[in-house]
């Protein structure tokens, strides 16, 4: 093969290559697309439709989300209390209800909300104030802890009826992480589900079992969260999960999913660089791309 001609189908190569890897990966744009009030009423619509993880993942999205208000924040966690309380979980219930109080110390729920809720508000925050009110800063009040950070880079693929393994890294410099935490489901629909994480000396492995690894791909998201399951850290999130290609059979360069969305494009990508290729160096080449 010629000198010009490994240069033009590495380029065509290079070309495709990028057209999918946009495909497959949501933009920065996406993930920070939806409000975190949008999302406080997505988890109370699930709340209200008893669909309860599913709020707890929504809310766990927002709660997140880098600019998150006080009082959003403190929305956020008090609807997830409430979902922990119906689910009967009660020590992340009462971990959602320290952490409020973390933020405002004062806070009460109005007479309006249900007594059940309220007498758990009541019995959490006595607990709270009986263990010295913990994680409230007394010295340089409204100080946050230092971020924890989780380190990941996802597989480009993975073959289909394959079991996904996925590894990282925890930056916790206050060691604030008790666990973490994957969800993944196949495709781009349907609820996520919790599946198996090691964490250890804040490196953890994880695994998507093959029976989700279908193609054209899989979804997924991992959490890094407190002693009380409460997020502190995560590389995606049910709102902009991280994605993995699953091609049909015999790798990603031969699956049609790869090439029928970018063919025209890679077509397009060889007539250019072949015509460039071939013109002697001083001429000026012209190119009329027709429709």
């Amino acid at each position: 093969m010629a000198a010009w001609q490994r240069v033009l189908w590495r380029a065509a190569f290079v070309f495709a290559t990028a057209l999918v890897a946009a495909q497959v990966c949501p933009s920065e744009a996406w993930a920070q697309g939806k409000t975190v009030s949008s999302l406080i009423q997505k988890a109370q619509n699930f709340f209200d439709d008893q669909r309860y993880e599913e709020s707890i993942q929504t809310l766990s999205a927002a709660l997140l989300r880098p600019n998150i208000a006080k009082t959003e924040k403190i929305d956020v966690l008090k609807l997830l209390a409430f979902n922990y309380i119906v689910l009967a979980q009660n020590d992340e219930a009462d971990g959602a209800v320290r952490s409020i109080l973390i933020v405002d110390s004062e806070f009460e729920l109005p007479e309006s909300e249900s007594p059940r809720f309220r007498e758990f508000f009541v019995t959490a925050k006595k607990g709270w104030v009986d263990d010295g009110k913990p994680g409230l800063k007394t010295e340089g009040a409204g100080t946050p802890l230092t971020a924890v950070k989780i380190k990941h880079t996802s597989p480009a693929q993975v073959d289909k009826d394959s079991t996904a393994m996925l590894t990282g890294e925890i930056d916790d410099p206050e060691a604030a992480v008790a666990r973490v935490k994957l969800y993944y489901r196949a495709g781009t629909t349907g609820k996520f589900k919790l599946g198996r994480a090691e964490y250890a000396m804040r490196n953890f492995t994880a695994e998507i079992p093959a029976s989700v690894v279908l193609p054209p791909l899989v979804e997924y998201y991992v959490e890094a969260v407190d002693e009380n399951g409460i997020p502190l850290a995560t590389r995606g999130d049910v709102e902009s999960p991280l994605r993995i290609a699953v091609p049909e059979g015999g790798g990603v360069l031969t699956s049609p999913w790869f090439w029928v969305p970018v063919s025209a494009a890679v077509v397009a990508a060889v007539v250019v660089v072949a015509v460039v290729a071939s013109q002697p160096s001083e001429a000026t080449v012209t190119v009329n791309v027709f429709e």
